[in-house]
């Protein structure tokens, strides 16, 4: 992708900010966050919040392409706050397909495995049932379903991106993708690792670099893909106690690996089927989970001598 005018909302967030130092060298890239933070120095910074419609607009007009990553990320904070979770993830998305429709605007939605709720079946297609089991995988739902409905309502250029579990440097994303941080502090710090329940649970974690080539096909694909979600993740899985030795492997560690309680209304598993988006988007996941765990961990635990 090159030569285009970029706008990424959440542009000082973990994916967002990857997606804007991925296309900076080559675009013209603005990032439109409540947070004024450029994830780049050639990165135009524009301070707005996704509710607020005309700055939305203003920021929107004359871009070729938005990735719109803002949202409330945590599902936690979705619960104590329903209506902000709603206002941010799902008035927020509406906003941005409605400027995007007036200024004939592409745009790439985040959207989120949250949305399927509690797995029937593994691996997990783009046809299984939608049964959020929170207010922010109802928020990331909705935001989906308008996303689908601006193309087949308005002939607007959109693709809904739903992503499995994120991980990489600068964050993560998500309640599963959120516990490799916790068990590389622990491993780390030769504190045992502590896995909730049995450990037999499985998660499909990709890479953000995988993110935000799926993100880049979806800004340069044709007409086949515009009005269609796609899952994004590797589709392959791996138990949280097999992460949590990768994870003391990558760092040298010693540190044991306990159980806890289960977590309430926790999944025993999910993985994405990727058909889709491998035959339409051409999307092929590249990082291998423990390389990239390694990369993720490996320097700073040289660094530290562990």
């Amino acid at each position: 992708m090159q030569n285009a005018s970029v706008l990424v909302t959440g542009g000082a967030g973990f994916i967002g900010g990857h997606i804007a130092r991925t296309l900076v060298d080559d675009n013209d890239v603005a990032i439109f966050d409540i947070v004024p933070e450029a994830p780049h120095p050639d990165c135009e910074v524009i301070e707005g919040d996704v509710r607020d419609s005309d700055a939305v607009a203003a920021a929107v007009e004359g871009r070729d392409v938005v990735f719109h990553e803002a949202a409330l990320v945590s599902v936690a904070e979705s619960v104590e706050r329903p209506t902000v979770s709603h206002e941010t993830t799902a008035t927020g998305t509406v906003n941005v397909l409605d400027a995007a429709r007036t200024h004939d605007v592409r745009v790439v939605v985040a959207s989120s495995a949250a949305i399927y709720g509690r797995p029937e079946r593994t691996p997990i297609d783009e046809g299984h049932p939608l049964e959020p089991t929170s207010p922010y995988g109802v928020d990331k739902l909705t935001a989906d379903h308008y996303t689908r409905l601006y193309a087949d309502l308005y002939g607007l250029e959109t693709v809904a991106l739903r992503y499995f579990n994120v991980y990489g440097p600068g964050g993560t994303t998500g309640d599963y993708a959120g516990v490799i941080d916790v068990f590389r502090r622990q491993a780390r710090e030769r504190e045992p690792i502590t896995v909730h329940g049995d450990g037999t649970q499985t998660r499909d974690f990709v890479h953000v670099d995988d993110v935000v080539a799926a993100n880049l096909a979806a800004a340069t694909a044709d007409s086949e893909a515009f009005g269609r979600a796609f899952n994004v993740g590797t589709g392959e899985s791996v138990t949280i106690r097999e992460l949590a030795e990768l994870i003391r492997s990558a760092l040298d560690s010693d540190s044991e690996i306990v159980n806890t309680d289960p977590r309430e209304g926790d999944i025993d598993h999910s993985r994405a089927d990727i058909s889709r988006a491998r035959r339409v988007l051409n999307y092929e996941p590249d990082v291998d989970l423990e390389a990239g765990l390694r990369r993720l961990v490996g320097a700073n635990a040289r660094e530290q001598h562990i």
